[in-house]
């Protein structure tokens, strides 16, 4: 009787600890991709998980900055161009000031936007 209620909160427990190091590895690859101005990858790989820019921008930072900072601060344009594509344009506004900072031809885009 103990073996069958065991194996069951065994398992939840593997389950449950193994989701948060998933999502610490996807968010390390969307990093590096965004860094390394990686546009196609980025795109493959958020295709393949069905993630979508929008959904995750306001939950992803990378070396304690947003997504479209970080972008800048790695002159990223390709990829900084394509985030800001996806984004609505509420959420862009508000960082034209510190894309600017790190990136001119960022924060133009975002103005355009």
């Amino acid at each position: 009787m103990k073996k069958l209620i065991l194996l069951p909160i065994l398992l939840a427990t593997t389950v449950i600890t193994a989701a948060p190091a998933q999502a610490d590895n996807m968010s390390l690859r969307i990093c590096e991709y965004v860094q390394a101005n990686d546009k196609s990858r980025l795109r493959a790989f958020l295709k393949q998980n069905k993630l979508k820019i929008r959904n995750i921008y306001d939950g992803l930072e990378c070396n304690g900055d947003n997504l479209l900072i970080f972008a800048a601060k790695s002159q990223a344009l390709e990829v900084g161009e394509f985030i800001i594509g996806k984004l609505p344009s509420k959420t862009v506004k508000p960082e034209i000031e510190n894309l600017a900072k790190h990136s001119a031809h960022l924060a133009e885009e975002a103005k355009e936007r």
